[in-house]
């Protein structure tokens, strides 16, 4: 119980403690200064993140960091069994990202605020037409140059199994031309899910898969490409 005390007082604590470096996230918005603003907003979650984990005594091993392209944009698939996840991804994967995340976290204050800062995008799964606009926007923002973070099964498995892939959640890939990095995490649900609402130690696994190309795929790739990827994402948990 202490432990959980201690992660959630420092959550919010070090989230108002960050406020002047989000005025300065605004500003570097508003004069253009985009590639500044972008580093800066990554520099800060990349930090908070960490020490989250830190706090939660979570002890992640990454297997195939090499296989992250850090001069490409790329689309990163991956199973989702907890809250911790994006912490994860946040904290040990060194390339800015955006995540496409349900709508329901624009409820929660600040962290909202910097996910949009994050270029992240938000899925309301009982409006197919909102989604729709989202995956349009997403594939736009790969287009751009913002690698983005997708978890498919749509919620948490909350344990070491892995749900279906939602219809068509892999085609913005293929839509921006850019490759995607199949990722699978082991073990996060131990930090806070397997233990209700009380955060514990527990070890991690992030196993990076090699990336996938998805440039000139015939149509019946295209059509086994949601199977391929969720079959080597399986494979390694």
């Amino acid at each position: 119980m202490f432990r959980t005390i201690v992660w959630f007082a420092y959550f919010w604590l070090y989230l108002i403690k960050i406020m002047p470096s989000y005025f300065k996230v605004n500003s570097l918005l508003e004069k253009q200064k985009i590639n500044e603003r972008d580093k800066l907003v990554n520099s800060v979650a990349s930090k908070w993140a960490k020490d989250l984990l830190n706090f939660a005594g979570a002890k992640v091993t990454v297997i195939g960091a090499e296989n992250v392209p850090l001069d490409r944009t790329v689309l990163f698939v991956s199973n989702h069994q907890g809250n911790f996840d994006i912490p994860i991804f946040l904290g040990c994967i060194d390339k800015p990202k955006a995540f496409i995340a349900k709508v329901e976290i624009l409820k929660i204050p600040i962290i909202s605020k910097w996910m949009k800062q994050m270029n992240c995008l938000f899925l309301d799964r009982h409006d197919m037409r909102q989604s729709l606009r989202v995956m349009n926007q997403a594939a736009d923002y790969l287009k751009k140059g913002y690698s983005m973070v997708i978890f498919p099964e749509g919620t948490r498995s909350k344990g070491n199994t892995m749900g279906e892939f939602k219809a068509g959640s892999l085609r913005i890939a293929i839509k921006a031309n850019v490759p995607i990095v199949p990722v699978t995490i082991k073990g996060s649900f131990k930090l806070m899910e397997e233990s209700g609402f009380l955060i514990k130690p527990a070890e991690v696994e992030m196993v990076i898969s090699e990336p996938i190309e998805t440039y000139d795929l015939t149509k019946e790739q295209i059509n086994g490409l949601h199977e391929k990827v969720r079959t080597i994402i399986l494979s390694k948990l």
